[in-house]
Protein backbone atom coordinates (compact mmCIF):
# COMPACT_ATOMS: atom_id res chain seq x y z
CA UNK A 1 0.00 0.00 0.00
CA UNK A 2 1.40 3.57 -1.06
CA UNK A 3 -0.20 6.06 0.98
CA UNK A 4 1.43 8.68 -0.98
CA UNK A 5 -0.90 7.37 -3.90
CA UNK A 6 -3.71 6.41 -2.23
CA UNK A 7 -5.99 8.16 0.56
CA UNK A 8 -5.14 6.29 3.51
CA UNK A 9 -6.15 6.62 7.08
CA UNK A 10 -4.50 4.79 10.01
CA UNK A 11 -6.36 2.41 12.11
CA UNK A 12 -5.28 2.36 15.62
CA UNK A 13 -6.54 0.71 18.97
CA UNK A 14 -5.63 1.34 22.66
CA UNK A 15 -4.59 -0.18 26.40
CA UNK A 16 -5.42 -4.13 25.02
CA UNK A 17 -5.39 -6.43 24.71
CA UNK A 18 -8.87 -6.65 26.10
CA UNK A 19 -12.05 -9.55 26.25
CA UNK A 20 -12.82 -8.67 23.23
CA UNK A 21 -9.48 -8.25 21.26
CA UNK A 22 -10.02 -11.95 19.85
CA UNK A 23 -13.38 -10.75 17.93
CA UNK A 24 -11.67 -7.69 16.66
CA UNK A 25 -8.84 -9.71 15.12
CA UNK A 26 -11.37 -11.66 13.16
CA UNK A 27 -12.96 -8.67 11.92
CA UNK A 28 -10.03 -7.24 10.85
CA UNK A 29 -8.76 -10.51 9.12
CA UNK A 30 -12.47 -10.79 7.29
CA UNK A 31 -11.87 -7.00 6.44
CA UNK A 32 -8.31 -7.68 5.51
CA UNK A 33 -7.23 -4.82 7.25
CA UNK A 34 -4.16 -4.21 9.62
CA UNK A 35 -4.08 -1.83 12.41
CA UNK A 36 -1.28 -0.83 14.93
CA UNK A 37 -2.46 -1.80 18.76
CA UNK A 38 -1.20 0.14 21.49
CA UNK A 39 -0.84 -2.15 24.00
CA UNK A 40 -1.19 -1.82 27.76
CA UNK A 41 1.67 -3.82 29.52
CA UNK A 42 -0.72 -4.89 32.77
CA UNK A 43 -2.78 -6.26 30.20
CA UNK A 44 -0.22 -8.22 28.14
CA UNK A 45 0.51 -10.06 31.07
CA UNK A 46 -3.55 -11.66 31.06
CA UNK A 47 -3.67 -12.27 27.32
CA UNK A 48 -0.07 -13.02 25.84
CA UNK A 49 -1.84 -15.41 22.94
CA UNK A 50 -3.25 -12.50 21.21
CA UNK A 51 0.17 -10.18 21.23
CA UNK A 52 1.48 -12.97 19.67
CA UNK A 53 -1.63 -13.20 17.08
CA UNK A 54 -1.71 -9.43 16.88
CA UNK A 55 1.85 -9.68 15.07
CA UNK A 56 1.56 -12.72 13.77
CA UNK A 57 -1.63 -11.56 11.72
CA UNK A 58 0.45 -8.77 10.51
CA UNK A 59 -0.63 -5.95 12.70
CA UNK A 60 1.26 -3.11 14.41
CA UNK A 61 2.21 -3.19 17.82
CA UNK A 62 2.98 0.23 19.64
CA UNK A 63 3.49 0.83 23.48
CA UNK A 64 1.28 2.43 25.81
CA UNK A 65 3.11 2.22 28.86
CA UNK A 66 2.32 -0.49 31.47
CA UNK A 67 -0.16 0.90 34.22
CA UNK A 68 -1.38 4.08 32.17
CA UNK A 69 0.41 6.74 34.27
CA UNK A 70 0.16 9.73 33.28
CA UNK A 71 3.74 10.75 31.86
CA UNK A 72 4.14 14.27 33.19
CA UNK A 73 3.06 13.72 36.06
CA UNK A 74 5.88 11.27 36.77
CA UNK A 75 9.62 11.67 37.61
CA UNK A 76 12.08 10.44 34.15
CA UNK A 77 12.85 7.29 35.98
CA UNK A 78 9.24 6.18 36.34
CA UNK A 79 8.44 7.18 32.46
CA UNK A 80 11.39 5.39 31.22
CA UNK A 81 10.30 2.58 33.73
CA UNK A 82 7.15 2.03 31.94
CA UNK A 83 7.82 2.11 28.34
CA UNK A 84 10.92 -0.23 28.91
CA UNK A 85 8.89 -3.10 30.45
CA UNK A 86 6.36 -3.02 27.63
CA UNK A 87 8.87 -2.74 24.70
CA UNK A 88 11.02 -6.01 26.85
CA UNK A 89 7.72 -7.96 27.12
CA UNK A 90 7.06 -7.51 23.42
CA UNK A 91 9.77 -7.90 22.44
CA UNK A 92 10.13 -11.31 24.36
CA UNK A 93 6.61 -12.26 22.73
CA UNK A 94 7.10 -11.82 19.34
CA UNK A 95 10.47 -10.84 18.47
CA UNK A 96 9.38 -7.42 17.56
CA UNK A 97 10.25 -4.09 20.09
CA UNK A 98 8.13 -1.52 19.00
CA UNK A 99 9.04 2.08 17.88
CA UNK A 100 5.82 3.52 17.99
CA UNK A 101 4.17 4.89 21.18
CA UNK A 102 1.03 6.30 22.65
CA UNK A 103 1.19 8.52 25.79
CA UNK A 104 -2.14 7.55 28.46
CA UNK A 105 -4.48 10.72 27.76
CA UNK A 106 -2.55 12.05 24.66
CA UNK A 107 -0.34 13.84 27.55
CA UNK A 108 3.08 14.39 27.03
CA UNK A 109 5.75 17.12 27.98
CA UNK A 110 9.73 17.62 26.51
CA UNK A 111 10.65 14.79 29.49
CA UNK A 112 8.54 12.46 28.20
CA UNK A 113 9.83 13.07 24.38
CA UNK A 114 13.19 13.05 25.45
CA UNK A 115 12.60 9.65 27.33
CA UNK A 116 11.05 8.42 24.17
CA UNK A 117 13.83 9.81 21.88
CA UNK A 118 16.41 7.97 24.16
CA UNK A 119 13.96 4.36 23.77
CA UNK A 120 13.60 5.39 19.47
CA UNK A 121 9.96 5.72 20.02
CA UNK A 122 7.86 8.40 18.28
CA UNK A 123 5.38 9.70 19.84
CA UNK A 124 1.24 9.28 18.24
CA UNK A 125 -1.37 10.60 19.34
CA UNK A 126 -4.73 11.24 16.75
CA UNK A 127 -6.99 13.49 14.87
CA UNK A 128 -9.87 11.29 15.14
CA UNK A 129 -11.43 10.08 18.58
CA UNK A 130 -14.99 8.42 18.61
CA UNK A 131 -14.73 8.76 22.74
CA UNK A 132 -15.84 4.73 23.21
CA UNK A 133 -14.41 5.07 26.77
CA UNK A 134 -17.19 7.33 27.29
CA UNK A 135 -20.22 6.09 24.92
CA UNK A 136 -20.41 2.60 24.04
CA UNK A 137 -23.40 2.77 21.37
CA UNK A 138 -22.06 1.15 18.25
CA UNK A 139 -23.58 3.54 15.89
CA UNK A 140 -22.69 6.78 17.69
CA UNK A 141 -18.82 5.54 17.82
CA UNK A 142 -19.29 4.85 14.00
CA UNK A 143 -20.79 7.83 12.72
CA UNK A 144 -17.99 9.87 15.05
CA UNK A 145 -15.15 8.73 13.23
CA UNK A 146 -16.89 8.20 9.74
CA UNK A 147 -17.67 12.03 10.43
CA UNK A 148 -13.75 13.40 10.74
CA UNK A 149 -11.65 10.89 9.08
CA UNK A 150 -9.75 12.76 6.48
CA UNK A 151 -6.52 11.27 4.35
CA UNK A 152 -3.09 11.23 6.56
CA UNK A 153 -5.48 11.21 9.38
CA UNK A 154 -5.31 8.85 12.65
CA UNK A 155 -8.21 7.24 14.76
CA UNK A 156 -8.56 6.68 18.05
CA UNK A 157 -10.10 3.53 18.91
CA UNK A 158 -10.14 1.10 22.04
CA UNK A 159 -10.58 -2.53 22.08
CA UNK A 160 -11.32 -2.55 25.60
CA UNK A 161 -14.96 -1.25 26.08
CA UNK A 162 -17.80 -2.33 24.68
CA UNK A 163 -18.95 -0.71 21.78
CA UNK A 164 -16.25 -0.62 20.29
CA UNK A 165 -15.81 -3.82 18.13
CA UNK A 166 -19.13 -4.02 17.33
CA UNK A 167 -18.48 -0.84 15.17
CA UNK A 168 -15.36 -1.98 13.22
CA UNK A 169 -16.99 -3.40 10.58
CA UNK A 170 -19.52 -0.43 10.30
CA UNK A 171 -16.33 1.77 10.47
CA UNK A 172 -14.68 0.20 8.05
CA UNK A 173 -16.92 -0.03 5.24
CA UNK A 174 -18.03 3.53 5.67
CA UNK A 175 -14.24 4.61 5.11
CA UNK A 176 -13.97 2.64 2.04
CA UNK A 177 -17.13 4.33 0.79
CA UNK A 178 -15.33 7.30 1.45
CA UNK A 179 -12.61 6.36 -0.26
CA UNK A 180 -10.28 5.83 2.03
CA UNK A 181 -8.09 2.98 3.05
CA UNK A 182 -7.53 1.87 6.93
CA UNK A 183 -3.78 1.15 7.30
CA UNK A 184 -1.29 0.51 10.43
CA UNK A 185 0.41 3.80 11.13
CA UNK A 186 3.83 3.26 9.43
CA UNK A 187 2.03 2.09 6.58
CA UNK A 188 0.40 5.86 6.54
CA UNK A 189 4.06 7.23 6.83
CA UNK A 190 5.76 5.52 4.93
CA UNK A 191 8.22 5.50 2.74
CA UNK A 192 9.12 7.89 5.72
CA UNK A 193 9.54 7.10 9.59
CA UNK A 194 8.06 8.57 12.48
CA UNK A 195 11.31 10.53 13.78
CA UNK A 196 11.96 9.22 18.29
CA UNK A 197 10.96 11.82 20.49
CA UNK A 198 8.49 13.80 17.93
CA UNK A 199 4.93 13.95 18.46
CA UNK A 200 2.73 13.12 15.08
CA UNK A 201 -1.23 13.75 15.03
CA UNK A 202 -1.64 12.62 11.48
CA UNK A 203 0.29 12.23 8.58
CA UNK A 204 0.46 15.55 6.75
CA UNK A 205 3.33 16.92 8.77
CA UNK A 206 6.30 17.61 6.76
Amino acid sequence: MDCRRTACVALTFDAGPGPDTAKLLDVLRAKGVHATFFLLGKHIGARPELVRREAAEGHELGNHTWTHVLLPSAPPERIRHELVLVQDRVRELTGRTPTLMRPPQGRTDARVAEVCRSLGLAEILWSVTAKDYRDHDPQVITDRVLQDARRDGIILLHDIYPGTVPAVPAVIDGLRRRGLTPVTVSQLFAPRRPEPGRTYRNASAP
